[in-house]
Parts: C-alpha cells; structure tokens; sequence
C-alpha cells in the first residue's frame, strides 16, 4: 500500500487541477490511499530568517506530510507562463528540509498549452533532487471541458489514462521502496 500525497498548484475552488487530483483519488489502485494537501493558502511567504530552529507551524504540517507520504501527486495550472506563485512558495519552504529530497513525484497537467508551468516544475523539482516519475507524469486535455471529479473518472478518454498513470507510480515507488 501506498500513501500519495496530492498537492494542487491552484487555490481556487473550482480548480481543475484539483479536479483532476479527486478523480486520481476515485480512480487509485486498490489498497493504496490518495491523501490532499490543503494547506498551501496558510503557508507564510518563504523566508530562510523563518526557517532557523523551529518553523512556522504550517511548514511544519507541510513538511510532515511530505515525510510520511510514499509519494507526491502534483497538479498546477499555468499563471503568467509559470507556476503558481503559491506552489512555488511552499516548494520553496522543502528546499532545505531533508524530508523532500529522492521523494517519487508524478505530474499530472490538465492542459497541453501549460508548456511554460510544466517545464519550471519539472526543473525546481530536479533542482531539489526528487524522483520524477515519467511513466506516471501525465497531461490530459481537460481545458475547456468543465468537468467535475466524477465526470473525469468516469469517461474512458481520462480515467484510463488516469488510472495506467497511478498504476504505473504504484509500482515505480513500490520497486524503490525495495
């Protein structure tokens, strides 16, 4: 069994990167359990002077999830040609925090056109010595459609893929866990 933790770049309720990220829970192999992170909005601006001895303690949640979780599961929109500034920043709060680094993380994007945002999240994750999954990193042509988490699980043309991707992280954590 797997612990993934979901974390959606967007903080609107209507997200369809956290659309995505519900039907993954829906659609996830059985036995293993899709956790969300929801605590980007809480986090402070990143501030190293902040960082020294004890952090704020929504850094703190933050990195503690990330400690327990076997995976990572992030989904982001594009804003400006880049990440969100809010991802950004609680990325930024794991740079030094020794619970991140060589954590499997998988990409799923709901946009073809988000070109910019893909790139500078797979290179700040590099950066900071994760474990990109690439047969589990997936995008899927959801821009436009306005679906709901049970409308994207159960169409064939977005959950197959949806569910060949978890499958595929599944087994790539569980062949590092070994």
């Amino acid at each position: 069994m797997c612990r993934i933790l979901a974390i959606s770049g967007s903080l609107r309720a209507a997200s369809l990167s956290t659309a995505v990220l519900t039907a993954a829970s829906m659609v996830a192999p059985p036995g293993n359990e899709i956790v969300f992170y929801t605590g980007l909005a809480d986090l402070p601006a990143f501030n190293p002077d902040l960082d020294t001895g004890e952090p704020p303690p929504p850094v703190k949640t933050l990195r503690n999830e990330i400690r327990v979780a076997d995976g990572l599961l992030i989904s982001t929109p594009e804003y400006a040609r880049g990440l969100p500034g809010s991802l950004k920043n609680a990325l930024d709060w794991l740079v030094s925090s020794s619970e991140f680094p060589e954590k499997p993380v998988a990409v799923i994007h709901t946009s073809p056109r988000s070109v910019e945002a893909q790139a500078q999240l797979r290179l700040v994750l590099t950066t900071m010595s994760a474990r990109l999954i690439d047969e589990a990193s997936i995008t899927l042509p959801l821009l436009g459609n306005n679906l709901d988490p049970d409308q994207i699980a159960s169409d064939p043309a977005f959950a197959g893929p949806l569910r060949m991707a978890l499958a595929n992280f599944v087994a790539a954590i569980s062949s590092i866990r070994r």
